[in-house]
């Protein structure tokens, strides 16, 4: 299930008065005429390898695979018999099925699977675009999620509660349906097809130590990194079946991953510590939907505190000061500054976490901005726009593109700025979706630019 986290990044309020509501980032789908430039999308993904060693992979692996987000344990291995059908009713917005095709391309040629789309009934997967609101109705914190054993969303209610939609319960895999927003941004429902359809087919849990994959609630990767898909490959790897258990799944790991990743097999082991469950309780009150703003501060000094006692030097640190930061960032920039930079420093200290931090990036940009920093606005943004574009990220790139048309303006390169904006509309659309949330995105930046203040 992905989970409704405000954004990690694109919340620039305390920046400005007066600053657009988190909704604006969760956009309807473009209107069917649009007055904007035409919507962009990326072509040639670019996932880079993982890093790490096979031993940490093989553990990642196991925790992934044998236990759900709610800390429960399963107690055997399931996945489908191949080959994997895939089919979409629902009103499935425009840019659905391109994005759909782009992935089962990448699964088929990177996780190495025998995935196919299919207009059959008797589809492995389906995949369901309903409203925003008809998933919230059913899980109510829910962006989109999966199920086992159902076709449709009006059968869920009934089954969710039986032995019919209980993962604990499944032995192998033959049905599953996965429920999509069909009104929400073109990014949010690839980000859904990428997280849900992995889940489908894959492992079930997160994990917040992972740095590198989508297969973590932060939500910071969006779609499948290098990591997932050698998951994913080792998932339907001949050596394992339906019905094996930890132990066995566990002996036939190190062979596995040394077949599929030799590099993993020189790469240093480093055991990051487990995350507790109190922080991440912590961190979903902080973040997450139905808490006031003091309980979602409390939880948050609550996560950092955690981090600070546990000793974490990694992604978990920064990412409890960008929580801090993020919380109050309205009614005290000068503080929300400090815990920015704080996760900035954290981010800067592994090369996994180069996207984490453009997304700060974003953040450290704006109070530039709001300071008539334009030269540091520049440096920011440079640095941060190719990381967001190599990670298909359009809405996190078209922010930090108007952010750097806006220090454009204040370094007197006035055309430049001009064709920056327009270029960063096409990616706005894809981001944020209709024509009035990106022209609220590009009116909350422009605020920031202490310039077009003065012109009141």
């Amino acid at each position: 299930m992905r989970n409704h986290l405000l954004p990690f990044c694109l919340l620039l309020v305390g920046c400005v008065p007066g600053a657009i509501p988190d909704q604006a980032t969760r956009a309807a789908q473009p209107e069917n005429v649009s007055t904007l430039p035409p919507i962009k999308t990326f072509s040639t993904p670019r996932p880079a390898r993982p890093q790490r060693s096979n031993a940490d992979i093989a553990r990642d692996f196991l925790e992934l695979a044998f236990r759900l987000e709610s800390g429960r344990d399963l107690p055997v291995f399931t996945r489908f018999d191949q080959p994997i059908t895939i089919r979409v009713t629902g009103a499935a917005p425009a840019t659905l099925m391109p994005d759909l095709n782009r992935l089962v391309y990448r699964l088929t040629t990177e996780a190495g699977l025998n995935v196919s789309l299919t207009t059959s009934p008797q589809a492995n997967i389906t995949v369901q675009a309903v409203t925003r609101a008809q998933i919230r109705k059913n899980l109510p914190h829910a962006a989109c999620f999966v199920v086992p054993n159902i076709t449709d969303l009006s059968q869920y209610r009934a089954a969710r509660r039986t032995a019919r939609a209980n993962w604990g319960l499944l032995r192998k895999r033959e049905q599953m349906a996965v429920f999509v927003p069909s009104d929400a941004s073109p990014q949010e429902v690839r980000d859904c097809l990428h997280e849900e359809l992995a889940q489908a087919i894959g492992p079930l849990n997160d994990l917040y130590r992972l740095p590198d994959s989508v297969f973590n609630d932060d939500n910071v990767h969006t779609v499948l990194t290098g990591f997932d898909m050698l998951i994913l490959k080792a998932y339907y790897a001949p050596e394992l079946r339906n019905g094996m258990t930890y132990r066995q799944v566990a002996a036939r790991l190190p062979g596995i991953l040394a077949r599929l990743n030799p590099a993993g097999e020189a790469a240093p082991t480093r055991r990051p510590a487990e995350t507790p469950r109190n922080w991440i309780n912590a961190v979903q009150t902080a973040l997450g939907p139905g808490a006031s703003h003091g309980q979602r501060l409390g939880a948050a000094r609550q996560a950092l505190g955690i981090a600070q006692s546990l000793g974490w030097q990694d992604h978990r640190r920064a990412f409890a000061h960008y929580a801090m930061g993020r919380l109050l960032a309205a009614a005290d920039p000068d503080a929300a500054l400090g815990h920015f930079q704080a996760a900035d420093r954290f981010y800067a200290n592994s090369h996994h976490t180069a996207l984490h931090r453009a997304y700060v990036t974003s953040q450290l940009a704006a109070h530039a901005l709001t300071q008539g920093d334009g030269r540091r606005v520049l440096a920011y943004t440079n640095r941060a726009i190719p990381v967001a574009s190599s990670h298909e990220n359009a809405a996190l790139l078209s922010t930090l593109m108007l952010l750097q048309a806006e220090a454009l303006e204040l370094t007197g390169r006035a055309s430049e700025a001009a064709h920056v904006r327009l270029d960063s509309l096409g990616w706005a659309r894809y981001g944020f979706g209709a024509d009035w949330a990106v022209r609220a995105k590009m009116r909350e930046i422009g605020a920031l630019n202490p310039l077009k203040g003065k012109r009141g």
